[in-house]
């Protein structure tokens, strides 16, 4: 359990696993969503890459001619090497996507369900009066917001 987490007072000790699978969640997504962007920028680089190298050793030399053109790219290695770089990184993104809104929905509806439970998980009127600073570690250690259902 992580330390902030372990340290809150006024929450027991099912809450404080409650928040800390939160933040496991909220920590797969985040990195879901990293190497998702990671993936659209490497895709874009090699797609750029590939287009220059398109241009500069077969559509300019070839553009006379589609067939010319088509035989030309067909022949080049490194254009088909290029080429599938580029179709498997849109692959690669797309399985990334999914896994990003997969754990995303996990994380939000783990976070809905901690706000819509935060009656019973808070009941004494000690502990209700100070959730307040279990929100506030939470949003300012790991950007979670439990103070409404919305994102």
């Amino acid at each position: 359990m992580d330390n902030p987490i372990r340290l809150l007072e006024h929450t027991d000790e099912a809450t404080k696993q409650m928040l800390e699978n939160l933040r496991k969640r909220k920590k797969k997504f985040d990195d879901a969503e990293r190497w998702h962007y990671i993936s659209i920028y490497i895709t874009l680089f090699v797609a750029f890459i590939f287009f220059i190298y398109f241009y500069f050793t077969i559509a300019k030399f070839y553009s006379y001619s589609f067939f010319a053109m088509f035989s030309a790219a067909i022949n080049d290695q490194i254009n088909i090497l290029l080429m599938a770089s580029v179709i498997i990184g849109l692959g690669a993104m797309n399985v990334l996507r999914q896994q990003k809104e997969k754990k995303e929905k996990e994380y939000h509806d783990l976070r809905v369900e901690i706000v819509d439970k935060s009656k019973d998980l808070w009941k004494k009127e000690e502990e209700w009066k100070n959730r307040h600073v279990v929100f506030e570690i939470m949003k300012k250690n790991y950007d979670i917001n439990l103070y409404h259902e919305k994102k």
